[in-house]
């Protein structure tokens, strides 16, 4: 029995030892497989909790892809680069990784002296992970601050807007802040400014990946902004301004407006009187309104150019009378109450239209609303929504109303291009297009009376002087001489002067307003009303642009009377 006992035990033993080894493993493969799983969930809802986490993509409040993207380059009609992207590195900073603060402030300064010690400690003191330390640095100065070696102290390329011409077109292109966004004219245009309502006038153009073509040609733009700055000193004016468009398509040619600023430098925008005045300026017109009075008349039938109309004594309305600046004192036919820019005679055809159709017809012009138009520098005009008797009076020579010269260069277009209103456009835009945005405002009939009454002003009336000065180019058009308003009452000693004329006649292709603001005498021989400046500004505008447009000058005097219209003698 012992032997037995003792052939046994070491089986049951064993058995007992293989049993407890064979659990421990299971145990350990349980907890093993429970770690796996425990570690897997442990990974997923980490990756959970990333996905849901939104990434940090801004710099100071500002997003990192709108601060480096590059914006489109901006061209004329003919190509040339009007606002180019340039890259730039700008200093930042991440204080957190900063070692020694003091010793980065000396030696930051040592490099660029003008930050300011105070505030560069404090800006380099804390645990922020991005501030700014200076922006848009040349890259010699990149390469001093890196020779430096400071932990946490590096660039960014950042997109810089530059524009070749400097101040030439400052007002069409406006400007960009320091982040590179558009803040004024077509640059804040292009970010998005008023995108609804220009999409629903055809007027949306570009997009980020392209460059974005206007209408502007630059020769034109130089040669009008010039002159206009030549305006300036000869007459010793305040201000002036000018603008040319294609009375087809609507496009822009030219829109410079002076005192400026240059885009390059945005502060200088702020300098006081540096506003766009062909937009963002509402005037009194003066007497380039009176085009607009007879446009109406003759379209309704009221008149006809063959009528005469009584201007031997002035307009009485209560205890005011109404009188002519150079009175003629007798019956003057229409083209003569045009030539000489009668009052009395221009009240007269006003009042055979009637001043409720006559306030119709400024709507139907669209001079009680905003001219659809790109820019955002906008000034709504102030019309009289109801003219009384001397209201409607006053309004027919431009006065009592306020109008921008954007207002008054779109109705020119329509006079002379048969009638047609087109709205107008810093984009290049082909005729067919512009076609389909006509909006009729006149017979063609009543757009060839505009023509010859235009051209019989440039031969024969206030326009003389301007025609002298574009000998050869069949210039036509009508001065204004608007009197502003000092202390509530009309001062003869400070005036506004426009003149709105097209170009050439016989087959008319531009139109265009040019402002001289407060001018005074060239010389002792000349005068202050606008014929003599506003005017002799158009003429030299046109007698240099005209060749870089294509219109070759011709004297026959067949031209021109080949406009006059049949009856007229």
């Amino acid at each position: 029995m012992a032997l037995a006992h003792e052939n046994f035990a070491p089986p049951i033993s064993l058995d007992g030892a293989r049993k407890v080894r064979g659990n421990l493993t299971q145990a350990r493969i349980r907890w093993m497989i429970f770690a796996i799983v425990l570690g897997f969930a442990l990974v997923s809802a980490r990756l959970v909790q990333l996905g849901m986490v939104v990434p940090d993509s801004t710099i100071e409040g500002q997003a990192r892809d709108l601060i480096t993207a590059t914006r489109p380059p901006i061209l004329d009609r003919n190509g040339l680069e009007m606002a180019v992207d340039i890259r730039v590195p700008s200093l930042f900073a991440e204080p957190r990784r900063i070692i020694d603060v003091e010793e980065a402030v000396q030696k930051l300064r040592t490099v660029i002296p003008d930050l300011d010690e105070k505030w560069l400690r404090d800006r380099l003191t804390g645990d922020k992970g991005f501030v700014w330390l200076k922006r848009e640095l040349s890259p010699s100065i990149q390469e001093r601050v890196m020779r430096l070696g400071i932990p946490g102290i590096d660039f960014i390329t950042e997109s810089k807007r530059f524009y070749p011409g400097m101040a030439e077109a400052s007002h069409v292109l406006g400007s960009t802040n320091i982040d590179n966004q558009g803040i004024a004219g077509i640059e804040r245009h292009m970010d998005g400014e008023n995108v609804a309502l220009l999409q629903e006038l055809g007027l949306a153009r570009g997009n980020a990946l392209t460059p974005v073509e206007l209408s502007i040609d630059m020769r034109t733009q130089h040669v009008m902004h010039e002159q206009l700055m030549d305006a300036m000193t000869r007459y010793q004016a305040i201000a002036a301004a000018g603008i040319m468009l294609d009375v087809h398509t609507g496009e822009v040619i030219a829109l410079a407006s002076v005192p400026d600023f240059n885009p390059n430098d945005p502060a200088s925008a702020l300098v006081k009187d540096s506003f766009n005045r062909i937009t963002a300026g509402i005037f009194e017109p003066g007497s380039i309104f009176k085009t607009v009075t007879i446009a109406g008349a003759l379209d309704s039938g009221a008149v006809s150019v063959s009528d005469q109309f009584d201007a031997r004594f002035g307009v009485r309305f209560g205890r005011f009378t109404i009188d002519d600046f150079h009175g003629k004192h007798r019956i003057l036919s229409l083209p003569e109450v045009y030539k000489y820019s009668s009052n009395i005679g221009t009240i007269r055809i006003m009042q055979a239209m009637g001043k409720e159709p006559y306030r119709q017809f400024l709507s139907t012009m669209g001079f009680d609303q905003r001219v659809p138009f790109e820019l955002p520098e906008m000034r709504l005009p102030t019309v009289p929504k109801q003219l009384s008797e001397v209201g409607a009076a006053t309004a027919s020579f431009g006065h009592g109303l306020s109008v921008s010269p954007l207002h008054m260069a779109v109705a020119y277009a329509a006079f002379v291009n048969g009638g047609n209103y087109v709205p107008p456009t810093l984009y290049k835009r082909d005729l067919g297009e512009a076609e389909s945005l006509y909006r009729r405002v006149l017979q063609p009939s009543t757009s060839d009376a505009l023509r010859y009454l235009m051209r019989l002003n440039a031969l024969e009336g206030s326009g003389s002087q301007m025609n002298k000065e574009a000998l050869g180019y069949r210039v036509g058009g009508k001065t204004g001489t608007a009197e502003k308003v000092v202390d509530g009452r009309y001062s003869s000693s400070k005036v506004t002067n426009f003149f709105a004329s097209a170009f050439p006649l016989d087959n008319p292709r531009y139109a265009m307003v040019i402002m001289v603001d407060e001018p005074k005498a060239e010389n002792p021989q000349s005068g202050t009303t606008a014929g003599w400046n506003a005017g002799t500004v158009t003429g030299r505008i046109v007698q240099r642009v005209a060749p870089m447009l294509g219109i070759a000058p011709d004297f026959s005097e067949a031209l021109d009377q080949a406009l006059k219209p049949a009856g007229v003698y």
